[in-house]
């Protein structure tokens, strides 16, 4: 199925579940047509990376949305596979495409700067809010232990 989104009234991110075993998801709701993409971490890390990106190279957005958290429980309609991200510079808006896992699914979303820098920041603020990276191989440090690849086992797990 393709969803396309053009003029979105609300993009939300965030997580359900303990840190460690957290699901991340993205919603997109445009009047009562509502698309959830279920997302890994390190793919919404990356998203919010590359829209920083984007931004500066764009002209300064306006007031940015502040309210992106997501909506009651529902689920995913399906699981984010390649992500791309497109700048139409004679409009000024953010292309961004997401495929499915199995490719059956695609979401089209063109931002605007406010809604790229927002979610840029919502998102950042969500991944940071996680375990934080191993300081040798930059996988999520464990409450009880870490065993790091970069040790080749010569070490006791970073704690």
């Amino acid at each position: 199925m393709n969803y396309v989104f053009s003029h979105p009234d609300r993009i939300m991110v965030g997580a359900r579940g303990a840190v460690g075993q957290r699901l991340f998801l993205l919603q997109v709701r445009e009047g009562r047509r509502l698309v959830i993409v279920k997302c890994e971490k390190q793919q919404l890390a990356a998203l919010a990376e590359w829209l920083g990106t984007v931004l500066a190279t764009m002209s300064r957005p306006g007031h940015l949305p502040d309210e992106l958290a997501l909506e009651p429980n529902y689920e995913p309609d399906f699981a984010a596979g390649d992500i791309a991200v497109a700048i139409d510079e004679d409009t000024e808006v953010i292309e961004v495409t997401i495929d499915s896992v199995d490719e059956s699914d695609v979401l089209e979303l063109t931002l605007t700067r406010e809604w790229a820098g927002g979610l840029a920041i919502a998102i950042t603020r969500l991944v940071e809010a996680g375990r934080p990276p191993c300081p040798l191989c930059g996988g999520p440090l464990d409450p009880r232990g870490h065993d790091c690849p970069r040790t080749n086992g010569h070490r006791a797990p970073l704690r």
